[in-house]
């Protein structure tokens, strides 16, 4: 079995209904990356946590040194669990992820975070394009409904459009009770 690696990308307090931008079905899929991080701990599989911070002060959201960009207290950092910062959609972009990963041996990697259509999306799409396996925890994600043209998208369509892409053609989906059950 290869070595795997849980990337928990951007579950961070403005997400939350108190935020600035929050997420449909936000505490559900913090909850399920909880028990993801729980059991990742236990069996010595390293986490690497994703942060977002705007690259400057006066963005509407994700602003360095505000309440939001922290990390839910639900999956926060443990120990020397890295914590690596982006102000781009793609956390490997111009961020040491990439070497994080290889220095921790990682050669399969487990996503799970928000948001689903953005960049979950990314770091699956890069993580693959880098040759890394990706197993992507659906209910361990979340989003937002998003409209485009006059057309409002239901959270739940964009999120489903997003697993059904990940399936298709980058990786694995599955269920948090599906992917802790394979692991006993």
């Amino acid at each position: 079995m290869k070595k795997q690696g849980l990337i928990v990308v951007d579950l961070q307090k403005e997400y939350l209904s108190t935020g600035k931008l929050p997420l449909s079905g936000i505490e559900a899929a913090t909850d399920n990356a909880a028990r993801v991080i729980a059991d990742a701990r236990s069996r010595d599989i390293p986490v690497f946590h994703i942060r977002h911070e705007s690259a400057s002060g006066d963005a509407p959201v994700f602003v360095p040194g505000s309440d939001g960009v922290d990390i839910q207290p639900a999956v926060a950092p443990f120990g020397n669990e890295p914590v690596i910062v982006k102000s781009h959609i793609n956390p490997f972009r111009e961020t040491d992820l990439k070497q994080q990963l290889d220095a921790h041996g990682v050669e399969e990697v487990v996503v799970a975070g928000a948001m689903s259509h953005m960049c979950v999306d990314a770091v699956v799409r890069a993580a693959v394009d880098m040759g890394y396996p990706v197993t992507v925890l659906h209910d361990a994600c979340a989003t937002l409904d998003l409209s485009f043209d006059g057309v409002t998208v239901p959270a739940a369509h964009v999120h489903a459009a997003m697993m059904a892409a990940f399936e298709f053609g980058y990786g694995t989906v599955k269920s948090t009770r599906d992917y802790l059950s394979d692991a006993d």
